[in-house]
């Protein structure tokens, strides 16, 4: 989602913004911008282009100084367009950037359009410019404080003023924003990945703050208008995530480093047992009847091959809910349910309001599966296992759905446990094979030159099928997903045996259907479904198990998988998928890592 990068300091602080946006590109944005604050008043260069082409602008118009703000914008209120890139301005005295959805924008904008002011975009956000401008009686914290009073909706927002040239106001409410701390300088950021290299004594603002840094410090009210204290802590960031390296595209990038992101994630598992999740004596998972699981897009698919392996093994019945769903329904709480929040980012609007509503019904038992220790997804759950997928760069997720998959199938062999459902010799056959997963997935990656032959044919297709069964059938949900996000060929995923119920009719010699094919009890089922797309002269390619007599022919293609695996057989078979996908995308040209309308984080309804 959009980005936001601000400072205080005693000098040009305007290259360490662009800097920072650079390393907010991973997000996704269609437009971007800076203002800082020299000479008496605030200038400004915005691009609809990327962020080096703001820089070189930036060089000609030799944009300086001590303090400023930055921001690379997603698109929501208003076109991609120069004049309703951030920052936005008001009258020349103010301007702002914005991450979120006001949702009183309308209301506000009348209300200050009576009062005489002019709207040059079709955003939200200058609405909040012209609000702070309204209120501002020569003191900023407080006109932003008085602002943020009037909003609905969700934001993140950094405010210079004309009049106050070393000073910059913040204020979150939904969205994401940290403090970092340096000698002399202070900044204000959506991501701390965008300090990187700067600093990193970081403190993490609440929702309902309000903050104003200058090159001295910061200073804190909270929602309730009193002062308030975000102590810093030490956080590392590190920029060596942000490097290409050999590779050609993050995306490819972080494909490779699954074995090394899943092995990491397993580090010191000796055992299924509840401290895994911070909960060391069991009084939380030992209490619980059923599971419902919390997610949007990727991270909704590893809930869905979650919910087969938590009712197989622990014997308990789970339920997979979209999060953008969930709380707009009418549903049944049960205080003795684990409900479980799954995030790369942990700041998932969605899924942070879904887990909310949650709690609101009673069902205090939380637990999140996240990729970032100091997200509000953490902060906010009683229990965390936390992923160590390092940051994803690429906006189509990888490797972090595959480690969100391995926190799961603990979570499910845990519960087991704690049901009396899992036998120890059972428990160390599960982790031996756990443990062997780098290994194995280091033996798929070895199969992407078969799937770069497979994606060239891909390429010149428009649409595909994906079909896969039992827990698999998420996975084929996740290969289509893949494939749309980054190469934009439309593709859809469905249960194999759910073909002859309507799908079938679009079966030709140019619709490729894609099969995962284990050697599991379904198999035989998945044979006969794909001899319903042969007979009406559709295209086969099959991801199949060594030992499933699946051999190739006229119009069946075949990538044998290097070993069967069981019920983690779902974390290999997606590997192929991805590979798929990204080859597919490389040979149509696609912008891989920043996929059109897309964005990495998704902070707004």
């Amino acid at each position: 989602m959009c980005g936001i990068v601000a400072a205080a300091a005693r000098r040009d602080i305007v290259p360490l913004l662009v800097e920072g946006l650079k390393r907010l590109e991973y997000r996704g944005y269609d437009s971007c911008g800076v203002a800082a604050l020299a000479d008496g008043a605030i200038a400004r260069v915005r691009s609809v282009a990327r962020v080096a082409d703001l820089a070189a602008r930036i060089a000609r118009e030799r944009l300086a100084g001590a303090t400023g703000i930055a921001h690379t914008r997603w698109a929501t209120h208003g076109a991609p367009a120069t004049h309703n890139a951030h920052p936005l301005a008001s009258r020349g005295e103010i301007a702002l950037v914005h991450n979120g959805i006001i949702e009183n924008h309308e209301e506000l904008r009348a209300e200050l359009k009576a009062r005489g002011y002019a709207f040059e975009s079709q955003t939200d956000t200058e609405v909040i410019a012209h609000l702070v401008h309204h209120c501002y009686r020569g003191d900023l914290f407080e006109a932003v404080g008085r602002a943020v009073k009037r909003l609905v909706g969700a934001y993140a927002i950094a405010v210079v003023a004309r009049a106050e040239p070393h000073r910059v106001v913040g204020a979150r409410m939904g969205s994401p924003l940290v403090v970092g701390a340096g000698a002399g300088e202070t900044f204000l950021a959506s991501d701390a990945l965008a300090l990187a290299g700067v600093t990193d004594r970081i403190a993490f603002l609440e929702d309902g703050d309000v903050v104003a840094i200058d090159p001295e410090g910061f200073r804190v009210r909270d929602a309730s208008g009193r002062e308030a204290t975000r102590p810093l802590r030490t956080v590392q960031v590190t920029g060596a995530a942000a490097e290409l390296g050999a590779y050609r595209h993050f995306m490819q990038k972080e494909i490779f480093e699954q074995p090394r992101a899943v092995a990491d994630t397993l580090e010191g598992v000796e055992r299924a047992t509840p401290a895994l999740f911070g909960d060391p004596t069991g009084a939380v998972l030992g209490a619980v009847d059923s599971v419902l699981v919390l997610a949007c897009g990727t991270s909704y698919h590893a809930g869905l091959v979650a919910r087969y392996w938590i009712e197989s093994l622990a014997r308990i019945p789970a339920t997979v809910e979209i999060a953008s769903e969930y709380r707009y329904r009418e549903s049944v709480p049960d205080r003795r349910t684990l409900v479980v929040a799954v995030s790369q980012s942990g700041e998932t609007a969605d899924t942070l309001a879904a887990l909310r509503h949650a709690r609101s019904l009673g069902q205090k038992k939380t637990l999140a599966v996240c990729n970032v220790a100091t997200s509000a997804l953490v902060r906010e759950t009683r229990l965390a296992f936390l992923t160590r997928a390092g940051v994803e760069i690429g906006v189509a997720s990888t490797k972090a759905f595959t480690t969100q998959l391995v926190a799961l199938f603990l979570l499910a062999l845990t519960l087991a446990k704690l049901k009396r459902r899992l036998a120890a010799r059972a428990e160390r056959e599960h982790l031996a094979r756990l443990r062997h997963l780098p290994r194995a997935l280091g033996a798929v990656l070895a199969l992407e030159p078969q799937l770069i032959a497979w994606a060239e044919r891909f390429a010149r297709k428009e649409h595909a099928l994906f079909l896969g069964r039992g827990m698999h059938w998420p996975i084929a949900l996740e290969g289509a997903l893949k494939l749309k996000e980054i190469s934009y060929i439309h593709a859809e995923a469905y249960p194999a045996g759910e073909l002859k119920h309507g799908p079938l009719a679009l079966v030709t010699s140019e619709m490729p259907v894609v099969t995962v094919a284990p050697n599991d009890a379904l198999l035989e089922k998945v044979k006969s479904n794909m001899q319903e797309v042969r007979a009406r002269g559709g295209e086969l390619y099959v991801l199949a198990d060594a030992d499933t007599r699946i051999g190739a022919e006229d119009g069946v293609n075949v990538v044998r998988m290097p070993e069967h695996y069981g019920m983690l057989s779902p974390v290999l078979h997606t590997v192929p998928l991805q590979l798929l996908a990204y080859h597919a995308a490389v040979a149509r040209g696609t912008d891989v890592d920043k996929p059109r309308n897309l964005a990495k984080s998704v902070t707004v309804e």
